[in-house]
């Protein structure tokens, strides 16, 4: 089990961080920070440079976490809060993936939460600490603020869609 659990935490871990160091870099195939904010504008949100950044830095943290195995239902939390958010903009291209939907989003939130309740494995820096096991509650909690900071994001920094059909902010703007 031990095992199984570091494979996923590797594996995951990693591709939520690269996830966000793309957002924020050129690296792994990013286009810059500028490139990530014209994403989230394209994407209908306000904050631009801002929210890029946290959410680029929120993916990187998240990931790296789950990858050692460190805070483990802190990291889930984080990353099910950005995955929601990557959910709810995918959303109305349906669930799956060929059609830019969101089941990889999804994906992501599940193995967060199932993180969260199975704990890091003995490989872990959760377990060399000897933090772990988490209360259950601990968990329950994570995989219910995770989702609803997502949500909330969401509500809070999602603009209305524009009048004008195939225009961006920043055209609008003009």
């Amino acid at each position: 089990m031990d095992a199984g659990l570091l494979i996923l935490r590797l594996v995951v871990g990693l591709l939520i961080a690269g996830h966000g160091v793309q957002k924020v870099s050129f690296r792994l195939g990013g286009n810059g920070l500028a490139g990530g904010t014209e994403e989230f504008r394209r994407d209908g949100f306000r904050g631009g440079r801002l929210t890029a950044l946290a959410a680029g830095g929120s993916q990187i943290g998240a990931g790296l976490l789950l990858t050692v195995g460190l805070l483990t239902p802190s990291a889930a939390m984080a990353a099910m809060g950005v995955m929601t958010v990557a959910g709810t903009v995918k959303w109305s291209k349906g669930l799956w993936v060929q059609h830019d939907g969101y089941e990889y989003p999804l994906v992501l939130v599940a193995v967060c939460a199932a993180l969260a309740l199975t704990g890091p494995g003995r490989w872990s820096l959760d377990q060399a600490l000897g933090i772990t096991p988490w209360p259950v509650w601990v968990a329950l909690a994570a995989i219910v603020i995770g989702p609803a900071s997502g949500l909330l994001t969401r509500a809070v920094l999602h603009r209305p869609p524009l009048a004008v059909e195939g225009k961006s902010y920043a055209q609008a703007a003009e």
